[in-house]
């Protein structure tokens, strides 16, 4: 049946609920997993460890240091993990490097079953129920607790089922792209692209919102108990409660597997009328009862062979390249964020109450920036892709700026030197990174297959998180060797402006026609069966 377009009152309910989880479960991030989590995993470390040398004087008996006083002349903090004694910061990056491992196992593995639309709500709530219960069980472990390791348990817990979630949602875009305009304009691919950039932008926002919201909630709070693993347990459980109360929505009105064969997207063939593209055509019966989850997984994983082999790379060029430039800018953009926050703690000093006014203007502004860059890019008739040239461009300003102030004489006013230009430059970024978080997810789904958004969105995940650990190493060395964190903005820019040649030479339309040429088992490529096929001999 043909979409009623966005007055229909299906449609409607649909983006309500998909507007609702994003709502919900983006508090995670802003609120736990960027400020809280990685604190309270150094403090339950640090609740539980001793110094070093003896490592019998426990770290909690010695007083804060005196100001100025710099990590080298302070006694390390170490805690013992089974036969390992760990500096205490470095449990928590330990433990987000595991959940980044993990993250990928996971969205590959569950990325095939995803894309079944009967398996694609159970999962979505799945993976939220697994995410906010980890969250809401820091309410139940103190560190003085002796199995306070679970912490770190639950912390990767929480990221998997945070990270799973969004992959499965984001599979929900293109259809509910589609079915936001009339009919008539189902093969137009501009409007279906400024209708995808417009809903995305839209989530961003929301999602911003709430994390504002919820960050506004628990600093009094956290404030008040100065600082302590109850306080910031607090924080962690609030959004494990968020979470989960306001993903009711979703789980009302997003479309579950009956809801499959109603809105057709764009690149509907006659043939498939009244399959959505975004949906995988269930298995005939004969085939159906074979299917086992477990088959699912195992096929996952050869499918994500067959996605990385040359003959696919070559017949999906431009969405590969789009993956190039992802893997060099979502770790530019990430890695810029921590070296920006930890460049104002250590040689602009500014305090932790600044830092926190740093943390609300940053997505505050970007509720600005996503629902203003759609209009911009209305106004003059700008592509997505060109919007999102812009976006990288324009964020690049922001360590271009801090190399500036390598050469900037002392006393200077400019070059990020004085805390006023952290506050603008917070504005400034945020306004730019959360429009480009939405573009970079909507330009993504105009280039891949219809029918495997959810293993293709998958694909795009596993590119961000495989990518994460290399600008902050590198930063990390750049720091050690020079003395000087500012350093770490030349690779930033390089790593940033080596993707926009990169990015610019995307071919959208073509695109496009690849990934559904490809979905419809043209090129060689079977677009549903459970058999991978070999490439072509030429």
């Amino acid at each position: 049946m043909a979409g009623e377009g966005p007055s229909s009152s299906k449609h409607r309910r649909e983006l309500f609920g998909w507007l609702s989880y994003a709502f919900a479960s983006e508090v995670f991030v802003i609120v736990s997993l960027t400020l809280f989590l990685p604190i309270c995993l150094e403090q339950f470390a640090r609740d539980n460890g001793f110094l070093l040398p003896d490592k019998t004087t426990p770290c909690t008996s010695r007083p804060s240091p005196p100001s100025g006083m710099t990590d080298e002349d302070e006694a390390r903090c170490v805690v013992k993990l089974g036969w390992a004694w760990i500096d205490t910061a470095s449990f928590s990056l330990y433990t987000y490097s595991l959940s980044v491992a993990l993250q990928a196992l996971t969205v590959i593995s569950m990325g095939g079953i995803a894309d079944r639309a009967s398996y694609r709500k159970p999962l979505l709530f799945g993976f939220a129920a697994l995410g906010s219960i980890s969250s809401l069980c820091f309410f139940l472990l103190p560190s003085s607790s002796p199995v306070w390791p679970l912490a770190g348990l639950l912390s990767v817990l929480a990221n998997i089922g945070f990270s799973a979630s969004i992959v499965v949602l984001n599979s929900y875009l293109p259809r509910l792209a589609a079915s936001s305009l009339p009919s008539s304009d189902h093969g137009d691919t501009e409007k279906l692209s400024r209708a995808t950039a417009r809903i995305s932008s839209l989530g961003i926002a929301l999602g911003y919102t709430a994390g504002i919201l919820l960050l506004l909630a628990v600093l009094i709070p956290v404030q008040l108990a100065g600082g302590s693993t109850t306080a910031l347990r607090f924080a962690i459980g609030g959004s494990g409660v968020w979470w989960a109360l306001f993903s009711v929505p979703a789980l009302i009105f997003l479309p579950g597997a009956s809801a499959s064969q109603d809105t057709p997207s764009s690149g509907v063939t006659e043939e498939r009328e009244g399959l959505l593209a975004d949906e995988r055509p269930e298995t005939a019966p004969a085939l159906a009862a074979k299917w086992t989850v477990r088959q699912e997984v195992v096929d996952a994983w050869k499918r994500l062979g067959s996605m990385l082999r040359w003959h696919s790379i070559r017949r999906l060029r431009n969405t590969f390249r789009y993956l190039a430039a992802w893997f060099l800018l979502s770790d530019g953009f990430t890695t810029l964020t921590s070296t920006a926050l930890l460049f104002a703690k250590t040689t602009l000093h500014m305090s932790p109450s600044s830092l926190v006014l740093v943390g609300v203007l940053t997505p505050s502004a970007g509720i600005l920036g996503a629902l203003l860059w759609p209009a911009v890019q209305r106004r003059f008739g700008l592509t997505s892709l060109r919007v999102l040239v812009l976006l990288v461009v324009a964020g690049s300003v922001i360590p271009a700026y801090g190399v500036i102030g390598l050469f900037a004489p002392r006393g200077a006013k400019w070059g990020l030197r004085v805390p006023a230009e952290m506050y603008a430059f917070a504005v400034y970024f945020g306004a730019v990174y959360g429009a480009f978080q939405s573009y970079a997810r909507a330009l993504y789904a105009e280039i891949i297959p219809p029918g495997e958004e959810a293993r293709w969105y998958g694909l795009f995940s596993i590119t961000d998180k495989s990518s994460s650990f290399i600008g902050p190493l590198i930063v990390g060395l750049l720091a050690d060797r020079t003395g000087n964190i500012r350093y770490g903005f030349l690779f930033l820019v390089a790593m940033l402006w080596a993707a926009l040649p990169v990015l610019a030479g995307v071919d959208v339309e073509r695109g496009r026609t690849d990934a559904r040429a490809w979905s419809s088992g043209d090129d060689g490529h079977e677009a549903e069966g459970d058999t991978i096929t070999q490439p072509d001999s030429g």
